[in-house]
């Protein structure tokens, strides 16, 4: 449809009774067409492209705009006048369209021919939003750093980097001087305590004879109860670390969590501290959004508002959640605080650092009328929306767009669900609306 522009202004002159050679020229000259209708091959707009339409050379040299020197219209040639771009400049009128300005083509096969489709605007539910940026980040109540916790050399590895585990699975097999201490000392004291216990029973003996004192029977019972807290901090000791009395001097680091292993810090034969992070795991299917809230919207923001998320990287993936933390302090550098939202992540796809946009749910909820993005038009810096009253004729609707969901956009008035707008085309029809271009003549406002 590289012509469709140039056609639906002739078209339109044709209805309105505009025929002659001036109005055609001043058709030609003053068009302007949309980026996608451009001749990368000669640098103009399509429409308008004298080398692939000789025809048009004859209507803008009566008109007195060409350029004999490269074969353009001298208005917009794009070695004369590179900063056009190769199209046409615009006119500017009195403003933009009003609302009820009407567009009546010489018929729907006019419509057709130009390539206008339409489709019916959609009702839907929403609430006032705030829109602010931010990145996903891990759930820091499912992350857990392992470390070494005693002083030893790496025997074995027992999980790879990306591997996904279960809570308690092996990951590092440690070789420790200090563990086989402290099992001898275990040891040590499991036979004191043997010891005490017959000492006891035999100084039991005597004093139940009255042989002995009561103060030799306190002594004995207090050397039992020692060796038996010597034991049970030996044994709590090598527990933490994850031995029992049967490993000898080596032990397991094993997974508080499940979840997949992020770093592994370890490698065979290493000397390795007891502060020393070996493996990271993490749990994703849960993640953090860290959102950056401008510190003049803090005042509607609250915990509990929803929150509807979208990644470039994602395409039109939406993630939902509720806010469940505001930080009670604001970033001097960007005067922004942070704000939480904990979102589930079953799929995946979200990624730590990975950059978000979100949309906050600040009142309640309120109708609304999604149209496609491609039928919205600015004319002057006006919003407009083109809507069908009966095929080949069309309206002009002034609007206020507002966030969307999508491919989709929402409206603020001007057009109501169910009413039939133009997708494809309606940039052809704002060009109708506006004075001085295509097909003047063409329009009517209320």
């Amino acid at each position: 449809m590289s012509k469709a522009a140039l056609l639906l202004a002739l078209l339109c002159l044709a209805s309105c009774g505009e025929g002659d050679d001036d109005a055609r020229a001043e058709v030609a000259s003053k068009e302007v067409v949309s980026a996608d209708a451009f001749c990368s091959e000669h640098g103009v707009a399509e429409a308008v492209c004298t080398k692939c339409n000789p025809k048009l050379v004859a209507i803008f040299q009566e008109k007195g705009d060409w350029c004999a020197e490269h074969g353009f219209p001298e208005s917009f040639c794009p070695s004369c006048r590179p900063e056009l771009g190769g199209r046409p400049a615009m006119e500017l009128g009195a403003g933009p369209p009003a609302t009820g300005t009407k567009v009546q083509l010489a018929s729907s096969e006019t419509a057709r021919h130009a390539g206008i489709e339409v489709i019916e605007a959609r009702a839907n539910e929403a609430s006032t939003e705030l829109v602010v940026v931010g990145s996903i980040a891990y759930d820091a109540t499912r992350r857990a750093e392992v470390n070494a916790r005693v002083r030893g050399v790496v025997r074995e590895l027992l999980v790879e980097v990306g591997q996904e585990v279960e809570a308690n699975a092996p990951l590092v097999r440690i070789e420790s001087a200090e563990i086989g201490a402290e099992q001898s000392r275990l040891i040590a004291a499991s036979s004191r305590i043997e010891v005490a216990q017959a000492a006891l029973e035999r100084v039991k003996s005597l004093f139940d004879k009255g042989m002995t004192a009561q103060k030799e029977l306190l002594e004995a019972q207090l050397e039992v109860d020692t060796a038996i807290a010597e034991r049970a901090a030996t044994q709590a000791a090598l527990g933490i670390v994850g031995v029992d009395a049967a490993s000898g001097s080596s032990f397991v680091l094993v997974a508080p969590i499940a979840g997949t292993c992020l770093h592994r810090q370890a490698t065979i034969g290493r000397m390795v501290d007891s502060e020393e992070v070996l493996c990271e795991i993490v749990d994703t299917r849960t993640m953090w959004a860290e959102l950056d809230v401008p510190e003049r919207a803090l005042t509607s923001v609250r915990a509990g508002h929803e929150v509807i998320l979208t990644a470039d990287a994602l395409g039109a993936t939406e993630f939902t959640g509720k806010i469940d933390y505001i930080a009670p302090e604001i970033d001097r550098h960007t005067r922004t605080a942070k704000a939480r939202v904990k979102l589930e992540n079953p799929d995946g796809l979200l990624r730590a650092n990975l950059f978000v946009r979100a949309r906050i749910a600040l009142g309640p909820r309120h109708a609304q009328v999604l149209v496609p993005r491609s039928a919205l038009q600015l004319a002057k810096g006006a919003e407009l929306v083109f809507v069908e009253l009966t095929p080949g004729s069309y309206e002009a609707r002034r609007v206020r767009s507002l966030p969307g969901h999508g491919d989709l956009i929402a409206l603020e008035g001007g057009v109501a669900a169910g009413e039939r707008v133009v997708t494809a085309g309606s940039f052809l029809l704002k060009t109708e609306t506006l004075k001085g271009e295509i097909g003047a003549g063409c329009c009517a406002e209320k």
